[in-house]
């Protein structure tokens, strides 16, 4: 039933994915929920739950990706990281988190679903180096914080990809004088009755 799930999801955010790439995000599914005994990465304990609130919500802002490598920041369980990853396979993908239990079980994920395209980095933001042409974060830090801690790293033309659940007013009127709203995205995830946005920034020239 889940994989039905999955693919009614998948159909409903008007996004084709092939069905290797639907069982890969059903095995990342599994992996995570199987870390999460010992590692307590995710809240969420029921298979059916995890398709709507992790896999499908990643996958929601796949539409409104641009080009460039993406720099996924406080991955945590690898959302939307990993799924973004595995819809993606030309994408290259980084993710990146402070925790070390954390990117321990991003590589191994990494590993088991032969995501070639996937780097992880156990590390503080500040200390990361390179440059990036996208940075998302889901449930990192208000948006201000986001783009002061990871400015260094977004390339020139680059932009910030926010997930955030009800419209962050407060957020949008904090962020520092430099960076531009590029647009305000209402996210409608099958499955999940509550809001969610999908905020893109872009700094100043």
């Amino acid at each position: 039933m889940t994989q039905a799930s999955l693919a009614n999801g998948i159909a409903a955010l008007d996004i084709t994915l092939p069905a290797a790439a639907q069982l890969k995000l059903l095995a990342f599914r599994d992996l995570l929920l199987k870390w999460n005994k010992t590692y307590n990465l995710t809240a969420l304990r029921d298979p059916a739950q995890a398709i709507a609130y992790h896999l499908l919500d990643s996958l929601s802002i796949l539409p409104h990706l641009g080009a460039g490598d993406l720099l996924d920041v406080g991955s945590g369980g690898g959302l939307p990281g990993i799924p973004l990853a595995i819809a993606r396979p030309d994408l290259a993908v980084s993710m990146v988190d402070s925790v070390q239990k954390k990117t321990s079980f991003l590589q191994q994920a990494g590993i088991e679903l032969e995501l070639r395209n996937v780097t992880v980095h156990h590390a503080r933001i500040e200390e990361m180096r390179g440059q990036y042409r996208q940075i998302s974060s889901r449930a990192f830090a208000e948006l201000a914080v986001l783009v002061n801690l990871t400015r260094h790293l977004l390339a020139p033309n680059g932009q910030w990809l926010a997930m955030k659940g009800v419209l962050p007013t407060a957020e949008l009127n904090a962020l520092p004088a430099d960076v531009t709203v590029a647009a305000i995205i209402p996210l409608a995830v099958p499955g999940l009755d509550a809001e969610r946005h999908l905020i893109i920034l872009k700094a100043g020239s």
